[in-house]
């Protein structure tokens, strides 16, 4: 019996063991669902037959409809995915969990690390490597290098036991944790160089702010130097303002961090409730603030923009500003124009706030409705602009912002469904009552939309005056934007009122336009394309004796630069001059190459001044009687110390001026006129000029 059940047992073994087997060959011989697709209803049989599973896996496949059975091979993109996923082994996530199992486990631990008494079992190969801080401490030769015990005083045991798991595990649920441990995690990853960690946190932080945590935030990256953790909570502070300064957290606040939060010009609030705000502040600190902290804190607030009865009631009650504070800035108030004044706006970077969105709304001119809310594209005479007439008793138009506000740049489109010009200057106030002339363009030319820049100011009214319109004797403005622009301000400088460009603003894309001169397609001089042109395309020209190529731009620019590409599809030389104005009547000469031969790219350079108007005159060409230009920028955009002048030789002024002053014949020495070949003769629009 015992041998009977001995051989049952080992028999039913055996079966479980071939059915195991089984089971696990034709697992291995299934296809996923890819390989289906890819190769459709296939049969498998053992390997007796005529395809197994591993002939399909290395890419044999039967093709033939006639009974050749020859093998194709064809790769699939499974399967050589497959082949590099056998090829390579990846149990990162295994070594991962291997080490995490290490955390707070005394086995192989060689070192123990007290934090307020709580001790923790840590390894120190692990340690240090996972820390600059703490391979120094560990391995650096200090004394903490051969104790088996090593205290941790900068953190508490909280915050110490969720970092050491981060260190065993690289994990970390943010979303469990308390506002507080989270700030302080954030200081130990900085003080013990968990680089990413830090970075991780910072960015947490920064979409997780709130009135409650923004003081703490603002202290821990003020002290870890985090300028977009300290921007950002800044920017929060400054855009709920009155409830920060109510926050209990705002207490907590250092003397130094709480000075830089009141000097924000973006810090919008009532001086009164900053005040009273800051009188919480020293109640609470008190007992650790020496008195000229207090002064120091208290001179922050800006009392003239308080009210008389604010003044002398609140402040003097308070007992903890002096009279003669109180008396100077009563003084200061009565007497300085409110522009002297350093009032406080709300700071709303790239958002056009002249909208009825953000309670903007226009005040004076004709057809108000039209200025705030209009198609810039859809407007005529009589539809889709705001005006007013051109004479000295109408005060132009005027619009209010929904709050005192920071800004630094207004966008204005002018009617421009002609060619005509317009000069124009802004105002901007605090009270309707003392303005301040912001962008004065009343002796410039300007058309189409004006991308005007201002130092940054705060402001709530807006007044834009025309001074004089080509055409008739009134001003039109299509569209308005006011904004503090911070994404473009690195683009300009700002010089006597006017905008100093970086970028080309000889385009199309900037308003400029080509008044005078011979095209194929009336702006390609502007188009900003160098490359494609030919003999019968791509440049703007002019017959040299009469005429001019002339460039209006949208709006007066500070510029100092320009370059020029003249056409040089051959060797011919031309010689020009180059002049500027800001009203087409008084021209200045910036540029003179009427005594030199040049050829190609020009780079210009010359005193800054206003421009509006740019005129190149040809006075010599080579080849024939016309004057060519391929591309015009201005300011120049390459770098001012490049040599940029393409000439294929030095040519003295001497030699030049013997070769422009020959009269041996009506043709040009020693060079000859292109051939006159269909493709090769250029007839510009209708005036018959070739180049």
């Amino acid at each position: 019996m015992c041998l009977a059940r001995c051989t049952f047992v080992v028999r039913s073994l055996v079966r479980q063991q071939r059915k195991n087997h089984h089971h696990y060959y034709r697992r291995n011989l299934e296809l996923d669902s890819e390989e289906m697709t890819a190769y459709g209803p296939l049969f498998y049989t053992h390997r007796s037959g005529a395809m197994s599973g591993q002939h399909l896996a290395d890419g044999a496949v039967d093709t033939s409809n006639s009974g050749n059975h020859s093998p194709v091979d064809i790769k699939s993109p499974t399967s050589i995915e497959k082949q590099h996923s056998y090829e390579q082994i990846d149990h990162a996530h295994f070594l991962a969990n291997d080490i995490g199992t290490l955390y707070l486990n005394d086995r192989f631990s060689d070192v123990v690390l007290v934090v307020n008494g709580e001790r923790f079992h840590a390894h120190r190969v692990v340690l240090a490597s996972r820390s600059d801080y703490f391979r120094a401490l560990l391995y650096g030769g200090l004394k903490e290098s051969h104790q088996p015990e090593v205290e941790i005083t900068e953190a508490s045991v909280n915050s110490f036991k969720k970092l050491l798991e981060y260190i065993y595990s690289g994990r970390m649920n943010l979303s469990i944790l308390k506002d507080e441990v989270i700030l302080e995690i954030f200081s130990l990853s900085n003080l013990f160089g968990f680089t990413n960690l830090e970075l991780s946190l910072c960015k947490y932080l920064r979409s997780n702010i709130n009135v409650y945590n923004v003081c703490s935030m603002f202290a821990a990256a003020r002290l870890y130097q985090h300028k977009e953790l300290v921007t950002e909570a800044l920017n929060f502070t400054d855009y709920h303002a009155l409830e920060v300064l109510q926050s209990e957290a705002f207490l907590s606040l250092s003397s130094e961090a709480l000075q830089e939060v009141l000097n924000r010009d973006s810090l919008y609030a009532y001086e009164l409730d900053i005040f009273r705000a800051v009188c919480r502040w020293i109640k609470a600190n008190q007992d650790d603030e020496d008195p000229e902290v207090k002064i120091k804190v208290l001179s922050a607030v800006r009392y003239p923009l308080m009210s008389l009865d604010e003044l002398l009631s609140v402040v003097r009650e308070s007992q903890l500003v002096s009279s003669d504070n109180i008396l100077d800035a009563i003084q200061l108030r009565n007497t300085l124009p409110s522009h002297k004044l350093k009032f406080r706006g709300q700071l709303k970077p790239n958002l056009n706030i002249a909208h009825p969105s953000q309670g903007a709304q226009v005040m004076q001119g004709e057809m108000r409705s039209a200025l705030l809310e209009s198609d810039s594209s859809g407007h005529d005479h009589e539809r889709g602009c705001t005006r007013h007439l051109i004479n000295e008793s109408d005060s132009g138009i005027m619009i209010k912002l929904g709050h005192p506000s920071i800004i630094n740049y207004i966008k204005m489109q002018l009617w421009d469904k002609d060619l005509r010009s317009y000069s124009y200057y802004i105002e901007v106030s605090m009270d309707q009552h003392d303005w301040v002339r912001a962008i004065d363009h009343s002796n410039y030319y300007c058309r189409s939309t004006q991308r005007l820049w201002i130092h940054p100011r705060v402001v709530q009214y807006i007044r834009i005056v025309g001074t004089n319109n080509t055409v008739n004797k009134c001003f039109h403005a299509v569209s308005m934007e006011i904004m503090y622009n911070s994404e473009e301000m690195h683009l300009v400088d700002i010089e006597k009122g006017l905008v100093v460009p970086k970028y080309n603003v000889a385009t199309m894309a900037m308003n400029a336009i080509v008044i005078d001169g011979v095209s194929r397609c009336r702006n390609s001089l502007l188009d900003g394309n160098s490359k494609d042109y030919d003999w019968d395309c791509g440049y703007t020209c002019h017959q040299l004796g009469s005429g001019c190529i002339l460039v209006q731009l949208g709006q007066p620019y500070m510029l100092s630069s320009m370059r020029m590409l003249l056409w040089d599809c051959d060797d011919r030389y031309y010689s020009y001059y180059v002049e500027v104005s800001v009203n087409m009547w008084d021209w200045e000469l910036i540029v003179d190459k009427s005594k030199e031969l040049v050829r190609s790219w020009q780079l210009l350079q010359f005193n800054s001044r206003p421009v509006v108007f740019i005129r190149i005159t040809g006075t010599y060409n080579s080849a024939n009687e016309v004057f060519h230009c391929v591309h015009l920028e201005a300011p120049a955009q390459v770098p001012l110390d490049l040599n940029t002048v393409e000439v294929e030789q030095e040519i003295s002024n001497l030699q030049v001026t013997k070769k422009i002053n020959s009269n041996v014949s009506d043709e040009p020495e020693s060079m000859e006129t292109p051939p006159t070949t269909a493709a090769e003769t250029s007839t510009a629009a209708t005036d018959g000029l070739t180049v």
